[in-house]
């Protein structure tokens, strides 16, 4: 296993930050009534999966709030599942497309939950 030294390193981290990318890419293309609504939801709640990663890092050395944090990053996960199911249904991302962000979601989702359930290999 590689050294970690901060968040950045986590692979979890990068592919959540990855999508988070591909989503505001995405996401250019959504229609202008979407900028206050779906547009801002899906791209805050993405990049909130990483926020609260580094967030956890930083509150590593107590247990409970690092753990705390990483449920705030899952919950952040599963709202993005929901604004990409609405991307789909509204016909702004066509079903590929879904698939393939819901495919690496999941594996963000269980690197997350992983994760806490074993925060001893995170914490100090």
């Amino acid at each position: 296993m590689a050294q970690i030294n901060s968040f950045r390193d986590l692979i979890v981290y990068q592919k959540a930050y990855t999508l988070a990318m591909e989503i505001f890419e995405v996401s250019k293309d959504f229609p202008k009534e979407e900028k206050y609504s779906l547009t801002d939801q899906i791209r805050r709640s993405s990049r909130s999966v990483t926020a609260n990663i580094a967030e956890a890092w930083a509150k590593r050395i107590y247990v409970k709030h690092f753990v705390s944090k990483l449920t705030d990053s899952l919950s952040e996960e599963f709202e993005t599942e929901v604004w990409l199911d609405y991307s789909r249904d509204c016909k702004y991302i066509d079903s590929n497309k879904h698939n393939d962000f819901m495919s690496e979601y999941n594996e963000v989702r269980k690197m997350l939950i992983s994760i806490i359930y074993n925060p001893e290999k995170f914490c100090h």
